[in-house]
């Protein structure tokens, strides 16, 4: 059993996605097509940006989508028995798995960073990683916390937890999980607090466009942030991805899913390594590479 997989946000680069447009017409079609859709050249920032181009809000979720789907459709083999994406890889999942459209993809992509800003503006955040301890742990630890929002946000793997939440309730947390034994209790250079309550706006408004956007059946199960189970259903998947910036992101959960499928190999396709590490740390002796053309 093969599984594809999809990064999140984050792992943009400066250069990301030249060499694609450089090696194929079909690459410098969708490209173009972008360009089209976000009206403004988003190639521009990714070909000669800096990283500080690439962190717009504008340009960041829509740059490592393209990256990743384009390099996609580009793959001979491209046969997945499952997909699954890391947040906002979960859309480039989804495209490449042929439940929406290239188009639809980016709108939406591009609709959820604008609404997620708004939300980091209107309720600031932040998150933090936790490392080596019980996910048991931490999440109890943010459950103490009353007066503050303060919750899970991404289970990356076994020890290795992110929260999110206010900026005070973060910082709470933090103290609480040091004390607890953390090897590391990190605050991260983010720009909101994802996955959580304080996304609820954003949640609103991007509920309405994925509503209204066509979801077919794919060519293989998606394995689903807000689940961790594999679904086919267009209809479930939907209701899936409108809850999913509010809640968690259960990547250990997905992993372990698909390893109790049959999982024997692991592409990552887009920018970064960071997902097929995340599954080598889970099984030592899966097949895990990135995607090349």
């Amino acid at each position: 059993m093969k599984a594809y997989v999809f990064p999140g946000q984050g792992a943009q680069f400066p250069g990301m996605g030249k060499d694609l447009f450089d090696k194929s017409a079909k690459a410098r079609d969708l490209f173009n097509k972008a360009n089209s859709i976000l009206k403004f050249k988003i190639t521009d920032i990714m070909f000669d940006g800096t990283e500080e181009d690439l962190r717009q809000t504008k340009v960041t979720q829509p740059a490592v989508f393209l990256h990743s789907v384009i390099l996609a459709s580009l793959l001979e083999d491209f046969q997945p028995n499952m997909v699954a994406g890391h947040s906002l890889g979960e859309f480039s999942a989804l495209v490449a798995s042929k439940v929406m459209s290239f188009e639809d993809g980016l709108r939406l992509v591009s609709k959820r960073a604008m609404a997620m800003q708004k939300a980091c503006e209107a309720n600031p955040g932040t998150m933090a990683a936790i490392l080596g301890l019980e996910d048991a742990v931490v999440e109890n630890a943010c459950a103490s916390i009353n007066d503050e929002v303060v919750v899970p946000a991404n289970y990356n793997s076994p020890g290795q937890l992110v929260i999110s939440g206010s900026l005070k309730g973060v910082e709470k947390a933090c103290e609480k999980l040091r004390e607890a034994g953390a090897k590391r209790a990190l605050q991260l250079s983010v720009g909101g607090a994802f996955h959580s309550p304080l996304m609820e706006p954003a949640r609103v408004e991007l509920a309405e466009a994925i509503s209204e956007t066509k979801f077919n059946v794919g060519i293989c199960p998606v394995y689903q942030n807000v689940t961790g189970q594999s679904v086919t259903d267009p209809e479930i998947i939907k209701k899936n991805l409108i809850s999913q910036l509010t809640a968690p992101v259960l990547w250990t959960q997905i992993m372990n899913n698909m390893l109790a499928a049959g999982l024997r190999t692991v592409v990552e396709v887009g920018p970064g390594t960071v997902l097929q590490g995340l599954f080598r740390r889970v099984d030592k002796n899966l097949d895990a590479s990135s995607a090349t053309v």
